[in-house]
This record gives structure tokens, C-alpha cells and sequence, in this order.
């Protein structure tokens, strides 16, 4: 019997292998599969025979650039879109979107709202998460039963294992089990993540080599955030939401932070922040919600000429720098992506950030601290929701190859 279960063992891993060489690498051919992960090539024949017996992938045809190399093209093998399909709802401060996204990893269907979360009762905002999840569900040219997870993120801190929003700067509720509600609401299995983790965990899929062992990805927008990977492996801390930056303290008793505490980093450096001390508004004025289209206005007023708009930068750099070289005095210079519309004025931040950094004991080596932008936080967040949906769904109901097309819960998911 041990010797059978070892064997059964041995041909998850192998299939999980195969699995993720193809997701990773879009349409490899077999060759290049043996290369990356060391199988032989008659095991990996046989895999992917049952891997596209069972639907789960298919044979691309070659290129026509692929046709005009010397001897036989070859086949490669290509994710099935139809194999399977995840959800995946982001919730940030008056935001709200849902997007149906297939086995390959492409969106299929997707639904944004306005809400107004910081004044929303907490049935109504659990309300408006299910009722665009029912919404998308109920697409006659969608086929339910292929969808085998729901992944939600959300910006505040989470418990993935509680499976619950325990504390979120967008709205005053706390402790709301959405992993849950969902998963009773629907019949599919769910899962609640920290919307800057999400981040971190699509850059990882997006560009392995310069996102790879130690990286650190900073959310600039209404709030300030982080998603922190040590080693190749997100850190989550106790619960799942361990890279609270925006709440690390820059300035004890300083400026009011929408968290209720003062001198936070993001009562400096986030959106409200920003536009607080560049309209010469008092430190201890309440948070407000700021339009995207204002802080690209504030950022384009910021360049023309020096002046309070300029300085409110200076400030948010300065804030950002101290947090980030105390951080690099923990775990070293990593490179950084700075994520969210704020990201799009990075060139008035940066040079207050890289002196702060200069000053502290992480940034002795600051000129080798490498910056990237993006300017759009919701496609990374979605994206990571996703690819930790589906490579789920390739771990733990098709690499088992028990019957592929049975997800988690027993249901048909292909």
C-alpha cells in the first residue's frame, strides 16, 4: 500500500510540474517542459497525453515563424481556456469590481460599481459583494459549473485563514468573514486576501526576473500599502495582512491618519495626504476621499512650478524614504514597485524618498535601490487574485488527476 501511495505521490508532483511550466511559459513545447523541471521526456509525454485527454490542455499549433527553422516544428502545449474558470472581487475604498477570468488566466466578464463604503451598512455592502458576483454567475454565456473558486482581496487587514476582513480604513466595519459568506452564498470554495500581497503576487507572474526572491511592491493611492516577498515567498505575518507600512509610525503625534492614529506614514504619503497639505489644510483635518482625475491635476500643478503642491510631495517622498530605509535595515535593499495613480507622480517623490533613505542605516547602499512604476493598482490586484485561484486549481484539482473535471467541493469544474 505505501509503495502505491508514493507512486500516486510522485504523479501529482509530476503533473503539478507540468502544470506550472505551461502556465508559466504561455505555449512551451514538450523539450522545453523537460528543461525547466528536469522530467524525461517519455514521462512528460505521457502526462500531458492525459492532461489533454482529460481537457485540461491542448496542442498549440507551431508559428509561422516556428514552420520556417530547419527540421520538425514543435508541437506546444497550451493551457485549456475552457478547463476551468475563478472569480475574483476587489473591494477598495468606494470601489467595487468582479471579473470572470478563464483557465488560461484571460477576462471573460467583468462589472466595476461606485459604492460608498465608508458609510455603507454592513448588510448592504455584503449585499452589493454578492449581488455582482450573482450577477456575473447568472451570464447565460457563462457556464457555472466551470468555475471553481472565488478569490476576493481587499484593501485593509485580512485573516486568509478566518477567511475574514478584520479591520479596512474604507469602511468603519469590522470583522466581516467575506471567504464565507461567499462560498455559502454561491457553492463554491472562496478565499480573502490583502489586496497589496495581491500585487506582489502578480508582479511575481508578470516579471520573475527582476521580481523574484526578495522584492517589495509599495500601493500609492487613497491608502499606503505593501505587498513584501522574502526568499520567493510572500510574507504574511500572523494573519495575512504582516506588511502594514502605511501604519508604520514617521512622526509620533503627527498627522491625523485615516486609521485614527496620528504621524502614520500614509497621513504623509497617501492621496488625502497629499492634497491636505497642498491645499494648506490643518494636519488634524479629517481624511477625504480624492479623485483620481484631482491628483493627476495636483501632480501636473506640482510641475509647473514651486509652490505648496510641489512641497506636499516633498513631504510624501520624505515619509515614504524614512519607512523604506528602516525597512532596509531590517531586510536589505530590494527593488521596489510603486503601484497606484500616486505612482504616476513618482518624479516629484523620489528625490525627497532617495534622500530620506541616504539617511538611515538601510540606505548606505541607496543608489542601488531600483524603483519601477504602475500607475493602475486594479489589474495587478485582480491578476494576483487570479493566478492564486488558479494555480489552486492546478495544485490541488487537476495535478491529483483523480477525475478532472471534479473540483474541491465534488462538483463538475470543466
Amino acid at each position: 500500500m505505501s509503495v502505491g501511495i508514493r507512486h500516486d505521490d510522485l504523479r501529482r508532483r509530476n503533473r503539478a510540474m507540468v502544470l506550472s511550466a505551461v502556465r508559466r511559459a504561455g505555449q512551451p513545447s514538450r523539450t522545453e517542459i523537460a528543461a525547466t523541471t528536469g522530467l524525461s521526456h517519455s514521462t512528460i509525454s505521457a502526462i500531458s497525453s492525459d492532461l489533454i485527454q482529460e481537457g485540461i490542455l491542448t496542442e498549440s499549433k507551431p508559428s509561422e515563424t516556428a514552420s520556417l527553422k530547419r527540421g520538425r516544428p514543435q508541437v506546444g502545449l497550451a493551457l485549456n481556456p475552457e478547463a476551468a474558470a475563478v472569480v475574483t472581487v476587489v473591494l477598495s475604498l468606494n470601489f467595487l469590481s468582479v471579473a470572470v477570468i478563464d483557465y488560461a488566466g484571460q477576462v471573460i466578464a467583468e462589472e466595476q460599481r461606485r459604492l460608498d463604503t465608508l458609510t455603507m451598512p454592513r448588510d448592504e455592502l455584503i449585499g452589493e459583494c454578492t449581488a455582482i458576483v450573482r450577477r456575473r454567475l447568472e451570464d447565460p454565456d457563462l457556464d457555472v459549473g466551470s468555475v471553481a473558486r472565488i478569490a476576493m482581496g481587499i484593501q485593509g487587514i485580512t485573516d486568509s485563514h478566518a477567511r475574514a476582513m478584520l479591520w479596512s480604513p474604507i469602511t468603519p466595519l469590522t470583522d466581516i468573514p467575506f471567504a464565507d459568506i461567499l462560498e455559502k452564498e454561491f457553492g463554491i470554495p472562496a478565499t480573502m486576501e490583502n489586496d497589496c500581497n495581491m500585487m506582489a503576487v502578480a508582479l511575481q507572474w508578470r516579471d520573475p526576473d527582476r521580481y523574484r526572491d526578495n522584492f517589495i511592491a509599495i500601493l500609492l493611492s487613497h491608502g499606503i500599502g505593501m505587498g513584501l516577498v522574502l526568499k520567493g515567498e510572500l510574507f504574511t505575518g500572523t494573519h495575512s495582512s504582516g506588511g502594514e507600512f502605511g501604519h508604520m509610525i514617521h512622526r509620533p503625534g503627527g498627522a491625523l491618519c485615516r486609521c485614527g492614529r496620528r504621524g502614520c506614514v500614509e497621513a504623509y504619503a497617501g492621496n488625502y495626504a497629499i492634497w491636505r497639505n497642498a491645499k494648506g489644510m490643518s494636519e488634524n483635518s479629517e481624511p477625504v476621499d480624492v479623485s483620481d482625475a484631482d491628483m493627476r491635476a495636483l501632480a501636473a500643478k506640482a510641475r509647473e512650478s514651486a509652490g505648496p503642491e510641489r512641497e506636499a510631495y516633498r513631504k510624501a517622498g520624505e515619509a515614504l524614504g524614512f519607512g523604506l530605509g528602516n525597512l532596509f535595515a531590517l531586510i536589505d535593499p530590494a527593488p521596489v514597485a510603486m503601484v497606484g495613480v500616486s505612482a504616476a507622480a513618482f518624479d516629484l517623490i523620489e528625490p525627497a524618498l532617495r534622500e530620506a533613505i541616504a539617511q538611515t542605516a538601510g540606505g548606505q547602499h541607496s543608489k542601488s535601490i531600483s524603483f519601477d512604476t504602475e500607475p493602475n493598482e486594479l489589474p495587478l490586484i485582480r491578476e494576483g487574485c487570479a493566478m492564486r485561484a488558479l494555480t489552486f486549481v492546478d495544485q490541488e484539482i487537476f495535478a491529483p488527476g483523480v477525475h478532472a473535471r471534479t473540483g474541491a467541493t465534488g462538483k463538475n469544474v470543466a
